[in-house]
């Protein structure tokens, strides 16, 4: 039977002998960040996941066909294509199905990495609950995505451009574990704190696989939400990244702003009003995260079996 996905080499011999991948979604590279910098904080990820020990796996959809462990050369094609669709859980089939080229989401990514069995993703920062969400419903699909895949998640938080009161809600609403980092309070993204008290906290790779793999022996089928603070060296305080939030949200109204236009209109308004010091902690974090996911991804993989009757090559299976 034909697979509706495309194994790199490496990522497939990875998962054969014993799952050492990290999935790394592709919207940072299509739509989050801008050129060059999308290519080179691409590939930064991808060095800090090796630098571990571990495998990257950047996954996108190119020509309708999903792609875990994108080449080089694919990666600098998604960043420069400029009809690249940002793909979701609600319009993935449709992507494909058009044999169009798509950057994944979180959602979209777990769910391309799950249906390959990877155990350990990593992004910048997750969607959440919108402000003004009580009146515009607008809730982001990777909530809903964190609550359905078990996958180890590595992310600086939610975006702060967001409630993250209330996301944090959701996520316990969900079952969605949310362990600290080496913090004991929920990062903001661009800053280190956001005066949320977590009630899990793990201080190594061992700590984070051990709770993951529990969680999952005992049917709970969600992932596990590792968040790291951005580097202190980069960081913006909370108090001074507030005003720059407040300054794009209100241009946002003014300019009707709306719908998946919202998000990279403010992220690209608060990179202009902090002088590029956003898109320094954004990258960042980003390379962070990877190599955090890498460690865990090295970690976990040593108390799972290889993948047996599961086991891939890169070509479809017959």
């Amino acid at each position: 039977m034909k697979r509706m996905f495309e194994l790199s080499p490496m990522t497939a011999s990875a998962l054969n002998g014993g799952g050492k991948v990290v999935a790394l979604e592709s919207t940072v590279i299509a739509h989050g960040l801008p050129e060059p910098a999308n290519i080179e904080t691409a590939l930064a990820c991808e060095t800090a996941v090796r630098s571990t020990g571990a495998v990257p796996a950047t996954i996108a959809i190119l020509g309708g066909r999903p792609v875990i462990g994108m080449t080089e050369d694919q990666i600098r094609e998604v960043a420069s294509n400029k009809d690249v669709a940002k793909v979701n859980l609600a319009n993935l089939g449709s992507v494909v199905s058009s044999g169009s080229w798509g950057a994944t989401t979180v959602a979209a990514s777990l769910h391309i990495a799950d249906l390959a069995g990877i155990k350990v993703f990593a992004t910048g920062g997750i969607g959440g609950v919108h402000r003004g969400a009580g009146q515009s419903f607008d809730i982001s699909s990777d909530l809903t995505a964190l609550a359905r895949y078990p996958l180890i998640t590595v992310c600086a938080g939610a975006k702060a451009i967001l409630d993250l009161a209330k996301t944090l809600e959701v996520l316990e609403t969900c079952g969605v574990p949310v362990i600290g980092y080496g913090t004991d309070e929920l990062p903001a993204f661009y800053s280190r704190s956001s005066g949320l008290k977590l009630d899990l906290r793990a201080d190594s790779p061992s700590e984070v696989a051990r709770i993951a793999l529990n969680h999952w022996k005992l049917g709970l089928g969600t992932s596990i939400l590792v968040v790291a603070p951005v580097p202190a060296a980069d960081e913006i305080p909370a108090d001074e990244i507030a005003g720059f939030i407040e300054e794009a949200l209100a241009a946002a109204s003014t300019m009707k702003v709306s719908g998946k236009a919202v998000t990279p209109f403010l992220l690209a308004r608060i990179a202009e009003r902090s002088a590029g010091r956003s898109l320094k902690a954004n990258i960042s974090l980003l390379k962070n995260n990877a190599k955090i996911a890498g460690q865990i991804a090295v970690e976990i993989a040593s108390h799972m079996q290889p993948a047996g009757d599961r086991s891939y090559n890169s070509k479809d299976d017959q």
